[in-house]
């Protein structure tokens, strides 16, 4: 037994041990770390991309200025687009998963973006640049109306009352001076007791355009399909007097479908200017031609499709009634001769004068005598001008930056006491003062009182102005800002009604939101104090407000109402 223990211990002392097994290919290589751009980091792409993408956003509001949310939208989404593609290219080349796997990734988010792209569309977007989601097989709001049927002689001879006119009369885009102001109507200062009573409330075709009303004939535009419409109504039924349709039809994907100017009434004719640019003088009592329709994009060189690319929202201009002139904004193409105006004769449609030689902006024509002349104030692409009323020759000129199709200056130009304009525009654009000269050998002289971009940024709306101050809606807050003052210091900030609609009525102020509630505001700098609300309409609500002595008409781009207010 210990000779057998001996040789074994011999062997086992001789024998080499044997090799140890190679180890397999896969076993030496090391398994990918699913999700990790670096591992030694250990840090995982999408929570990167999502702390960055946050901190980016956080630090957005602070980084670029004074603004307005539909910046702060647009930024968002872009910077959401970005990191969707850093994790594309990750997931595709980096993420360590199988190309089975890749591919089945891939595959379901085609069939995603498919089924949402058939199923749903975009009907235009908020103030703040925030889609309005339909389903596809819904009807969309410029379609949901066909264009009327003739309407009899005994229901349009109705509107024969249009050639009278009364002191109550709104027979122009934001009243009788155009400032957003009606005087002579004090009203009830509660609606607790009498509350506003709805005389009518129906559907009516797209458009932004606004309501004129003249002895109880109220007209607007619309859209219904491919037809773009100057219809008239009766502003304490509801019901069609007549109408008059034009081969046109405008859209963008931003501002929606529809005409966007309000007709202008005036001894008896209704002045129109459509979308395309196509100019109307119509008999306010039948609507039928008074003198053939002016396509103005054919006049200043261009047409509606080209101008598209430069006016992208289409013209919003309401025709100004000058002496005997109607006047409007003329533009021009991008590489040709512009016209900041042009006038023609109100009674025959002949061309009177074409003076400027700017791009048209989204404001409109208004009358004012400022430092003793007679002119007329426009809001340019990229500047504001005065015109001889007369003969349209520029006065002065002074630059108020803007682009329209981008930043574009929609805001009107407001006349301050004798020798002053005000101006105010979104965008972080904020508002200035101007004060105008001229010397004895007629040269004009233009001095910025102040300028403060963080002071009533309007952007689709107007201010209106009393005793020394100017209220408004900056950047969907209701604002009211001293005018005499160092840097147009605002007296108080409070009140979110989006990018609505407003109209001073004595010393009350009503404020249309975005979304169709009408509030009642004191209008006094001593502090913001909102009287009384109600829902007013469903829906966006972006056109301007019309008030014919107790009556208020409104609508946006689906319906319209005529609500009676209580008096004082």
């Amino acid at each position: 037994m210990p000779n057998q223990l001996w040789e074994l211990f011999i062997v086992s002392e001789s024998t080499p041990p044997s090799p140890p097994k190679p180890a397999s290919p896969d076993a030496a290589r090391p398994r990918p770390r699913r999700g990790r751009l670096f591992p030694s980091l250990g840090v995982s792409v999408p929570i990167a991309i999502l702390i960055g993408l946050g901190i980016v956003f956080l630090l957005l509001p602070s980084s670029v200025g004074p603004t307005d949310r539909s910046i702060l939208n647009i930024t968002s989404v872009v910077l959401a687009f970005a990191a969707f593609c850093v994790l594309a290219v990750w997931f595709t080349f980096g993420s360590g998963y199988t190309w089975a796997e890749r591919l089945m990734g891939w595959i379901g988010v085609i069939v995603v973006v498919v089924t949402l792209r058939m199923a749903v569309r975009i009907d235009g977007v908020s103030g703040w640049m925030m889609p309005k989601l339909s389903w596809r097989w819904t009807v969309p709001p410029d379609q949901r109306l066909a264009v009327p049927e003739p309407v009899s002689d005994k229901v349009a001879a109705t509107a024969s009352r249009i050639t009278e006119t009364t002191d109550n009369d709104f027979p122009q885009f934001l009243g009788k001076n155009r400032n957003a102001t009606v005087e002579g109507v004090q009203l009830a200062r509660s609606w607790q007791e009498r509350k506003p009573k709805a005389l009518w409330r129906q559907p009516i075709g797209a458009g932004w355009s606004g309501f004129a009303v003249v002895n109880g004939v109220a007209v607007t535009m619309e859209q219904r399909g491919d037809e773009e419409l100057v219809t008239c109504y009766d502003a304490l039924t509801g019901e069609l007097l007549w109408f008059n349709a034009t081969d046109a039809r405008h859209t963008s994907a931003l501002g929606g479908v529809g005409p966007r100017s309000t007709p202008t009434i005036h001894e008896g004719k209704v002045y129109a200017l459509g979308a395309t640019g196509i100019l109307h003088c119509l008999d306010g009592a039948s609507g039928k031609e008074v003198w053939p329709s002016i396509d103005v994009c054919k006049v200043v060189g261009t047409t509606a499709k080209d101008e598209s690319w430069s006016v992208t929202w289409g013209r919003a201009a309401s025709p100004l009634i000058v002496d005997d002139s109607v006047v409007v904004p003329g533009g021009g193409p991008a590489d040709g001769r512009r016209h900041s105006l042009l006038a023609y004769d109100k009674n025959t449609g002949e061309k009177k004068w074409a003076e400027g030689n700017k791009q048209i902006s989204y404001s409109s024509p208004a009358l004012a005598t400022l430092a003793g002349a007679r002119q007329i104030l426009i809001v340019n692409e990229d500047t504001v001008s005065g015109h001889d009323a007369a003969m349209g020759h520029q006065l002065w000129e002074h630059p108020w930056p803007g682009s329209s199709n981008t930043q574009a200056n929609t805001s009107q130009a407001v006349p301050v006491g004798d020798d002053r304009v005000f101006l105010s525009k979104g965008y972080g654009q904020g508002s200035t003062l101007l004060r105008l000269s001229v010397d004895a050998d007629g040269r004009w002289t233009v001095e910025e009182l102040w300028h403060n971009n963080r002071a009533l940024r309007t952007k689709l709306t107007n201010v209106a102005i009393r005793d020394g101050y100017a209220y408004g809606l900056s950047d969907g807050i209701l604002e009211c800002v001293k005018l005499d003052s160092a840097e147009g210091e605002s007296a108080w900030k409070k009140g979110r009604y989006q990018n609505g609609q407003l109209l001073l009525v004595g010393d009350t102020l009503l404020v249309l939101s975005e979304a169709g509630t009408l509030a009642m505001v004191d209008a006094t700098p001593d502090g913001y104090r909102e009287l009384d609300q109600f829902k007013a309409l469903d829906g966006k609500c972006w056109n301007t407000l019309c008030l014919y002595g107790r009556y208020l008409l409104i609508r946006n781009n689906e319906e319209a109402a005529c609500y009676e207010l209580p008096l004082r």
